[in-house]
C-alpha cells in the first residue's frame, strides 16, 4: 500500500517535582486514522542560566501515555476516594545518556486513532523553599516529538459484498476494513472459495479501530471450515479492520473471496441489508477512502447494485446480546467548564421493568470533557419493591451497552469489552461511581432488575423497581475537599482540572490522610506564625522612648499585618482573613521592607537635615511599592533597598568620622553590645530565611525568623538623639503692653546664634 508520514512536535516546556496532577506538564496529540506505526522521539535537556546544565544533578523523568484522555497517574502510591475507577496508563522512565541531554523512544503499533496525552515529571522533591533569584536553578526541560505513518486508499468491505482477492507469491497480506453503524450486534467476517498451494494457508485477523495486531482476534483457515471469525458486541460508529494474511513460507497465488456480515439487533432473526449505495441508509461517513477493492490501492469494482455479488440474506442463529432494546437519550445542560448536568427525560426517576433492561446513553464530547470527572449515582427507591429481594444492577460501557440475554448474569465484561458494575438493594441503597478523565463518545447505562434466591439471582416477576439517577460532568471530585482546592489547567488549547492539596493531604480527590496534618498541629502551626510577631513589641516600646515615632508606626503596620497575614496564609481549616489574601500578603511585605529600610536610615542619623530624611522615608515607600507590585517573590526586591539603605548609612557615618577624626559610632560599648548583636542576629535570620526553609519546617523556621527579625531591630535601633548645644532663640519679654526683642542677625539668618554679639530691637 501507499504510506504517508506524518510529523508533529511541541514546544519544550519545564518540568516540575511531581506533588499532585497539577504539577504535571501535560501534552496533547491528535493520531489519523488508519496509522500503523507512532513513534514517540522524547528529547529532555538540562538548562542552568541560560547554558547547558552540565553540572546539573541527573534526575529521572517519568512519561505516561494514554489514549482518548489524560493518564490518572498515581505516582506516590496515595488511596484515591472511594468508587472511583482508575483507567490504566503506560509509563516510562528517561534516564540520562549525556551529562545535559537525553533522548527516549516510544513506538507503538497500529495505535488508536484519536486524541492522545502524555503527561511527564519529575520526581517529588524535598519542597525547598528558595528565594527567587538567589542561585541559577537547575532546569529541566522535556519537548515531544511524533511521527506517525498511515496507510492511504485502504480497501472498504460493505456488508453483504464479496470482495474477491488473488494474493501473488511476492505480497504477504491484504487490509481491509468496514464500518459498523449504530444497534449492530455482531460482526462476521468470513473467507470462501480459498485456493492455493497448501489448502487454504491463511490467518483471518479482526480488530476495531487500528489495524489488527498479532494478538488481535486470530483464526486459521487450515483448521477452520468454513473460515468465519464472528465478533460479538462491536463498538458502534467505528471501523473494523480485516486483515487475511499468508502463511510464512507458502510458495504461488493464493486466491480466495471475503465477505462480512453484520447482524441488526432491532432484527436479530436476519443480517443486515447487502451494500446499499445511500451511505446515509447505513449512518457511515460520507468518507469511506477506497470502495471495496480487490488489494490494497488496486482499483475497485463497479459498486452499482446490478454488478454487486452478495450471498442472500442468511437467518442467524439467535446469540447472547443480539437483541437491542431502544435506548432513552439524555438531555445535556451545561452550567460551566466541566460542570455539566445530563438530565433523563420523564426522570430523574426511572423505572427498571422485570423483563427488560433500561438503556441511557450519556454523550461525552471530544477533547472539551475528556478534562473532568464523570459521575453517576444510583438511588433505589425502596418503598417499590413490595417486599421483595431485589437488586439492580448497572452496567457502564463505553462505546456499546451490554444488554446479555442471560438474566443471571451480573458481570459488565466480555473478552473484547470492559465495563463498570453498579448495583442497589434493599440494604445499599445508593451506589456512585466517579471516572475521572473519561474517554469521549458515548457512554451506555443499562439497568436491570434481578432477585436474589438460594440458586443465586433469577429474573423477577411483577415486581418494578424505580431508580433516582444522576450523572454529571464535574471538574474534581467533590470539589477537592476542604483540603484541595480544584485549579482549571491548560496546555495550549486543552483545559483539563485537578486538585492541588494542602495540609499535608494527598491523593487524587485530596482525601489520603497518611500523612495530614491534625486539628492540633494546624492550630499550633498558626499561633506560632501569629504570635511571633508579638517580637516586636519590644523594638515598637524603644522606638518611642527614643522619640522614633515613624520608625514605631511602621513597626506597628508590620506587626499588625504580618499576624493576620500568617493566620489567612494558612494550608488546612485553622484560618481567619479579615480582608483579601491578596492585600494582606502585600502589606505584610510591605511592611517587612519598610521596616527594614526605616531602621537603616535611623541609623544614618539624618535628623538634623529634616527635609532630606523625610524625602529618602517617601522615596522608599514609593520605590518599595513598586517593586512589590513588579514581583513579590524576588531577591532583589529584599536585597536592593537594604543595600541602598546600607549605602546612605555608610556615607553618613564615613562623613563623620572623617569631620570628627574619631570613629562613628565613637563608643566601643555601642559596637559591642548594640551593632555586633543586631548584625548577626540579623544575618542569622536571613541565612534562615534563604537556606534552610522548607516546606515541612516552615511554621517554626519562619517563626524564629520573626523573632531573629525582630529582635535585630531593637539592637540595631540608634538612642535617643541629644539635645544640641547650641543657643536656642533668645527669650522675649513683656512689660506693660507688648514688647517685641528680635535678634536682627539670626532673624535673617546671617551668622550662628550661639556665637553672634546680641543686637535686640525692641518695639512697644
Amino acid at each position: 500500500g501507499l504510506f504517508v508520514t506524518d510529523y508533529f512536535t511541541r514546544t519544550p516546556r519545564k518540568l516540575s517535582p511531581f506533588r499532585s496532577f497539577a504539577s504535571i506538564e501535560l501534552f496533547h496529540f491528535h493520531i489519523p486514522e488508519d496509522t500503523v506505526i507512532a513513534v514517540w522521539n522524547l528529547i529532555t535537556f538540562k538548562e542552568q542560566g541560560g547554558t547547558f546544565g552540565d553540572q546539573c544533578p541527573d534526575r529521572s523523568i517519568t512519561v505516561y501515555f494514554r489514549s482518548g484522555a489524560p493518564s490518572v497517574i498515581n505516582p506516590l502510591h496515595t488511596h484515591f476516594p472511594r468508587d472511583t475507577a482508575v483507567p490504566g496508563s503506560f509509563a516510562l522512565t528517561l534516564t540520562w545518556t549525556l551529562p545535559n541531554r537525553t533522548t527516549g523512544v516510544f513506538n507503538v503499533t497500529s495505535p488508536l486513532p484519536g486524541d492522545w496525552f502524555l503527561a511527564a515529571h519529575l520526581p517529588k522533591d524535598e519542597g525547598k523553599i528558595s528565594v527567587k533569584g538567589l542561585y541559577e536553578e537547575c532546569q529541566y526541560l522535556f519537548q515531544p516529538q511524533l511521527i506517525v505513518q498511515r496507510l492511504v486508499n485502504i480497501a472498504v468491505l460493505y456488508p453483504g459484498h464479496v470482495t474477491e482477492q488473488s494474493m501473488a507469491p511476492h505480497n504477504r497480506s491484504c487490509l481491509y476494513k468496514v464500518f459498523v453503524p449504530s444497534y449492530t450486534s455482531r460482526v462476521l467476517v468470513e473467507v470462501l472459495r480459498c485456493r492455493g498451494a497448501e489448502g487454504c494457508p491463511l490467518w483471518l485477523r479482526v480488530r476495531a479501530k487500528a489495524p489488527p495486531l498479532h494478538n488481535s482476534t486470530t483464526l486459521d483457515c487450515r483448521e477452520h471450515t468454513p473460515c468465519q471469525l464472528a465478533q460479538d458486541l462491536p463498538f458502534w460508529q467505528h471501523w473494523y479492520y480485516v486483515l487475511v494474511e499468508k502463511h510464512p513460507g507458502v510458495p504461488g497465488t493464493v486466491s480466495f473471496q471475503v465477505t462480512v456480515q453484520l447482524t441488526d439487533c432491532s432484527r436479530p432473526s436476519l443480517a443486515r441489508p447487502p451494500f446499499l449505495p445511500s451511505s446515509a441508509s447505513m449512518n457511515m461517513p460520507h468518507s469511506f477512502g477506497s470502495a471495496g477493492g480487490l488489494a490494497l490501492g488496486d482499483n475497485p469494482p463497479p459498486t452499482s447494485p446490478n454488478d454487486t455479488k452478495h450471498p442472500a440474506p442468511i437467518p442467524v442463529t439467535s446469540h447472547a446480546g443480539e437483541r437491542c432494546w431502544p435506548i432513552r437519550p439524555t438531555l445535556r445542560n451545561e452550567l460551566d467548564t466541566f460542570s455539566v448536568h445530563f438530565y433523563i427525560f420523564f426522570g430523574p426517576n426511572v423505572s427498571v421493568p422485570p423483563d427488560r433492561p433500561a438503556v441511557f446513553v450519556i454523550n461525552l464530547l471530544p477533547v472539551l470533557d475528556s478534562g473532568g470527572v464523570l459521575n453517576l449515582e444510583l438511588r433505589l427507591n425502596v418503598s417499590s419493591l413490595c417486599g421483595e429481594n431485589v437488586t439492580v444492577f448497572g452496567c457502564l460501557n463505553h462505546e456499546v451497552p451490554l444488554t446479555s440475554g442471560d438474566n443471571t448474569s451480573v458481570t459488565c465484561e466480555t473478552e473484547s469489552l470492559a465495563g463498570f458494575l453498579l448495583s442497589v438493594n434493599a440494604t445499599a441503597s445508593l451506589s456512585r461511581l466517579r471516572i475521572p478523565y473519561p474517554q469521549t463518545g458515548s457512554w451506555y447505562l443499562s439497568l436491570r432488575s434481578l432477585c436474589a434466591t438460594e440458586h443465586g439471582f433469577e429474573p423477577c416477576t411483577n415486581v418494578t423497581a424505580e431508580v433516582y439517577l444522576r450523572a454529571y460532568l464535574s471538574p474534581c471530585i467533590n470539589d477537592c475537599g476542604i483540603y484541595g482546592q480544584c485549579k482549571l489547567l491548560r496546555t495550549n488549547n486543552y483545559l483539563y482540572a485537578a486538585c492541588e492539596c494542602k495540609a499535608g493531604w494527598n491523593g487524587w480527590g485530596c482525601t489520603d490522610n497518611a500523612e495530614a496534618f491534625s486539628y492540633g498541629f494546624q492550630l499550633l502551626s498558626t499561633l506560632l506564625l501569629c504570635l511571633s510577631n508579638v517580637m516586636f513589641v519590644p523594638p515598637v516600646a524603644i522606638a518611642v522612648r527614643s522619640h522614633y515615632l515613624l520608625e514605631a508606626a511602621v513597626y506597628i503596620f508590620t506587626m499588625f499585618f504580618s499576624t493576620f497575614y500568617h493566620a489567612c496564609d494558612q494550608p488546612g481549616i485553622v484560618v481567619f482573613c479579615i480582608m483579601e489574601y491578596d492585600v494582606l500578603q502585600f502589606c505584610d511585605f510591605l511592611g517587612s521592607l519598610m521596616s527594614v529600610w526605616v531602621t537603616v536610615i535611623a541609623m544614618a542619623r539624618l535628623q538634623p537635615i529634616v527635609k532630606q530624611a523625610s524625602v529618602l522615608y517617601l522615596l522608599g515607600a514609593m520605590l518599595l511599592s513598586m517593586a512589590l507590585q513588579m514581583d513579590r517573590h524576588g531577591l532583589w526586591n529584599l536585597l536592593g533597598p537594604s543595600l541602598f539603605a546600607l549605602g546612605i548609612m555608610a556615607v553618613a557615618w564615613t562623613a563623620r568620622t572623617i569631620r570628627r577624626r574619631h570613629c562613628y559610632p565613637p563608643t566601643w560599648k555601642r559596637w559591642a553590645f548594640y551593632l555586633c548583636p543586631g548584625a548577626l542576629i540579623a544575618a542569622a535570620a536571613v541565612l534562615l530565611y534563604a537556606f534552610v526553609e522548607t516546606e515541612e519546617n516552615y511554621f517554626y523556621i519562619h517563626s524564629i525568623w520573626h523573632l531573629l527579625i525582630a529582635g535585630s531591630v531593637g539592637f540595631l535601633l540608634p538612642p535617643r538623639a541629644k539635645p544640641s548645644r547650641r543657643l536656642g532663640p533668645l527669650p522675649r519679654r513683656k512689660g506693660c503692653g507688648y514688647q517685641l526683642c528680635v535678634n536682627e542677625q539670626e532673624e535673617l539668618g546671617l551668622v550662628d546664634p550661639a556665637v553672634a554679639s546680641i543686637n535686640s530691637i525692641c518695639t512697644s
